[in-house]
């Protein structure tokens, strides 16, 4: 009997299934998120005759659970990775790894799975690479271990059966893509392979409290492929950032319910594999040219880090009836208020300037503690008076013109001292608020952006 095919077409956002396209999810109201589905029907059934037996077993009073953060959490050898993870991988939860092909997905995985399984076994599941592929990899890694297990399966109820008889204390799966479930007959990667293969690994996850590492491929735009409530299913979302001519790569998680989604790891691809980056803020002003104008120095807050940033401005007369405003790493609408901000507020004129602002390093100043930094670098470029090159810049600027506060000032002042700067310029307010005396740095604070110029 042949099979009966049938084509649906779902919602990536919310999973909706609809018998045919439309241009806005009836569902959830987005637009343009339906994408069609084939699906086979194999004729199998599942049983809804199951009886639920509920007694007092099911219920547990939360003060009867006894349970410390240090020992729900597994520690790897990459201090970057802990960080991001909010003190390392709690047990039982399923982390989804996501970045753009080549950004060392595999590569970081491969490793965290070589150092945890020095003393307990993992199992890493490959749909995408065979085992002898994997072996290659990480005989280039120096990875060797007796308790590191690989396997090449790509249907979702034998990973689960394989997960519940080895009982590892990790699971890899590379990638979720390459997945698929036997009661649903279309191809691995579609919407409804891609919900069912993850619901079934999160089931196995808290069942078993067996720590999951899924790795997602992503689109054209950026976000992982897939429908988004897979996103909602998970623990925690990583993802692999990074410019692809820069050997440096950042891992930043968008989602995580046990730390904060502030903090950022920063990782060196070498022939060796990743290797943490401990001092961002060295590596990111390696190369800074001094006695050159449009360039300063900030410094941003990633979760409890600063980190020092270099911001650069270039100014130049336009050949086009309309000047051009480009920007790299800055928020082009923010750079565009600010140039208002120093039109109207300190009276210089860009209507026949082209101005260009990037943020060296491929970090994202999106934080208004920077904007003070970008006003300077652009008064800078714009007169060609280079700014003293042991100088850092902090504070967000207002509509007004006024320089406002800023929060974790003593941290970033503690950071700038230690990479050897020696004058910090500040917000008046928050100059009025610390003690001088606690810091060997020259610390200047400005309440409007025409004191700059007096600088």
């Amino acid at each position: 009997m042949a099979l009966k095919q049938k084509s649906a077409f779902v919602c990536t956002n919310c999973g909706e299934a609809s018998s045919r396209w439309m241009g806005k999810c009836s569902s959830c109201g987005e637009w343009n998120t339906l994408v069609e589905d084939i699906v086979v029907s194999t004729g199998k059934k599942r049983s809804n005759t199951a009886s639920v037996l509920i007694s007092e077993n099911n219920i547990t009073h939360i003060d009867e659970i006894n349970v410390t953060d240090d020992s729900m959490r597994m520690q790897t050898n990459l201090n970057e990775l802990n960080r991001v993870l909010g003190g390392g991988i709690v047990q039982g939860s399923i982390v989804l790894l996501g970045g753009e092909p080549g950004a060392g997905k595999s590569t970081l995985l491969l490793q965290i799975s070589c150092f945890i399984s020095q003393t307990s076994s993992v199992l890493y599941i490959s749909g995408e690479e065979s085992v002898q592929q994997i072996k290659l990899r990480a005989a280039r890694l120096s990875i060797e271990s007796d308790l590191l297990f690989l396997s090449q399966l790509t249907e979702i109820e034998s990973i689960c059966a394989l997960i519940i008889k080895s009982n590892p204390s990790l699971v890899v799966i590379d990638s979720i893509q390459t997945m698929q479930s036997s009661e649903i007959s279309s191809s691995a990667g579609s919407v409804s392979q891609v919900k069912e293969c993850t619901a079934q690994l999160l089931n196995i996850a808290k069942t078993y409290a067996i720590p999951i590492f899924i790795v997602g491929h992503v689109n054209k735009d950026g976000a992982i492929a897939g429908p988004k409530v897979m996103e909602h299913m998970v623990d925690t979302v990583l993802y692999f950032e990074g410019d692809k001519t820069l050997p440096y790569k950042i891992l930043r998680a968008a989602k995580n319910r046990y730390g904060s989604t502030n903090e950022i790891g920063m990782f060196d691809m070498t022939k060796k594999g990743l290797v943490e980056i401990l001092n961002p803020s060295k590596v990111l002003l390696e190369g800074r040219p001094n006695g050159v104008s449009g360039n300063c120095v900030t410094c941003k807050m990633e979760g409890t880090r600063a980190v020092l940033s270099e911001v650069q401005a270039l100014i130049s007369k336009t050949s086009f009836g309309t000047p051009r405003r480009t920007t790299s790493g800055i928020d082009y609408n923010r750079a565009n208020l600010l140039l208002a901000v120093i039109e109207k507020r300190a009276g210089f004129s860009f209507q026949n300037l082209d101005v260009y602002l990037n943020s060296v390093g491929g970090m994202e100043l999106e934080e208004t503690d920077s904007d003070l930094a970008i006003v300077m670098a652009i008064l800078s470029g714009l007169l060609d008076k280079p700014i003293d090159d042991t100088t850092v810049v902090v504070g967000e600027v207002g509509l007004g013109g006024e320089v406002r506060t800023v929060a974790n000032l003593e941290l970033r002042l503690k950071e700038m001292e230690r990479l050897g700067f020696s004058k910090a310029i500040i917000p008046a307010q928050n100059l009025a608020k610390i003690d001088k005396n606690l810091f060997k740095l020259e610390i200047i604070g400005i309440g409007y952006i025409k004191e700059i110029l007096d600088l």
